[in-house]
């Protein structure tokens, strides 16, 4: 039985593993390393936050992101923007270097049993223990409009769908956001030839600015620091104090994970999405059906008045929401035992732990509860080391201490008493 298993090998799960293999643990992480940024992100894409703040974690800081550009014979600039290939890349010699081999086999359910938790995989075999740690990334919360669901995968997709905008190549796509996600997306389709245009309910497109250049004054940064989040007060903390942020009212720490800085894109796409992309502003989609050739979107604007326009493809740049119901691999007794907070997503104790004793959350899932920097491979480092502590703290207390963690925090699934 291992002490700990990680599912998921991205960012979250590659720390998590390379901090709880130096503390000792018997650990195994499964999934196939960068999947998520490898499977669910177009080709070309630049990452929006600085390199010196884009580093994976090891307790002894080796295996940095200058490290491994060091190493290709590649200067690194301190700022953005920096190519997912080259990311991706950086993540893959992480894994090779500072992580346990990883197993790249798919994990299907997580369910309690005696003493811990069984993991099946993709092709049947079931893996115990002790303690489980789910860092599964973004894909499995992709939100898609009420309008847009139950539409087919051809005509409707949400923008972590594609790893390659390249089918769309000459054809006609509407982009459905004012996002990082949604700008960029349409950026890309624009570059390729595709024929493009934003919709977004924004009645104006907000860019972040970009950092600037050499030392700064101290009043400047006094007035304005930067932070791995960007510039301010409200980012600098978001970025540094994730344990502050979990010790807010859960309302307040609701409130601001969910409005953090609202939709923007980076300062560096700003002419790219201005000289090649069509943008219909200040517009809410009522509606989506099929027609010959494509959809036909129905829009009201705010001071009211309707259009309808038709589309060969919608891609849905919407965002993610984090709710239990979407941990899917999560056995449905298991899952069923998890407590929510006030948006949906399953809550977690000061070292992401969740309600059920023994199973650990990382990554986006968590920003409810520890903030916005958990949006972002920044939040890596804090992560690793808090959750690796917990994850400790948990097999000191051992059975008993799964007993009365149960017994605080409901009842355990028939058969699966520990």
């Amino acid at each position: 039985m291992y002490d700990l298993l990680v599912v998921g090998a991205g960012p979250y799960g590659l720390s998590l593993a390379s901090h709880a293999a130096a503390a000792g643990l018997d650990v195994r992480v499964l999934g196939r390393p960068m999947a998520t940024w490898l499977g669910h992100m177009p080709r070309g894409t630049l990452l929006d936050s600085p390199p010196w703040a884009t580093n994976l974690s090891d307790p002894e800081g080796r295996w940095r992101l200058d490290v491994f550009r060091a190493f290709r014979g590649a200067a690194l600039p301190d700022a953005g923007p920096l190519p997912l290939e080259v990311f991706t890349e950086y993540g893959l010699w992480f894994a090779r270097n500072a992580v346990p081999p990883p197993d790249e086999r798919t994990v299907t359910e997580v369910s309690p049993c005696r003493g811990g938790f069984e993991a099946r995989t993709e092709d049947g075999e079931t893996l115990a223990t002790r303690t489980v740690a789910l860092a599964v990334g973004l894909p499995p919360f992709a939100e898609l409009p009420p309008a847009l669901r139950g539409l087919p995968s051809a005509l409707v997709s949400h923008s972590s769908d594609h790893a390659g905008l390249g089918r769309f190549r000459d054809r006609d796509v509407t982009v459905l956001g004012a996002g990082q996600s949604a700008l960029e997306t349409a950026a890309l389709l624009a570059e390729q030839g595709s024929r493009v245009r934003l919709l977004a309910r924004a009645d104006r497109l907000r860019w972040n600015t970009a950092p600037l250049p050499g030392p700064r004054p101290w009043w400047h940064t006094a007035v304005a620091p930067h932070s791995a989040l960007g510039r301010g007060w409200r980012n600098g903390f978001h970025a540094g104090r994730p344990d502050l942020f979990r010790r807010l009212p859960a309302r307040t720490r609701a409130r601001l994970a969910a409005g953090a800085g609202g939709p923007a894109g980076a300062w560096w796409l700003r002419e790219r999405v201005e000289r090649t992309v069509e943008t219909l502003l200040g517009r809410e989609l009522l509606s989506a059906r099929e027609v010959p050739g494509g959809l036909r979107l129905e829009t009201a604007g705010r001071q009211g008045g309707r259009q309808v326009l038709e589309t060969g493809h919608l891609i849905a740049a919407t965002g993610f929401r984090a709710l239990r119901a979407r941990l899917g691999l999560v056995s449905p007794g298991l899952r069923a035992l998890l407590a929510t907070g006030a948006g949906g997503a399953p809550e977690v104790g000061l070292d992401f732990e969740s309600s059920y004793p023994g199973l650990f959350l990382a990554g986006p899932v968590t920003a409810a509860d520890f903030g916005p920097a958990m949006r972002s491979v920044h939040g890596a480092s804090f992560t690793a080391d808090t959750l690796v502590r917990g994850v400790r703290r948990r097999l000191r207390e051992g059975p008993a201490g799964w007993q009365a963690g149960a017994g605080r925090r409901g009842e355990m699934p028939d058969g699966a008493r520990p």
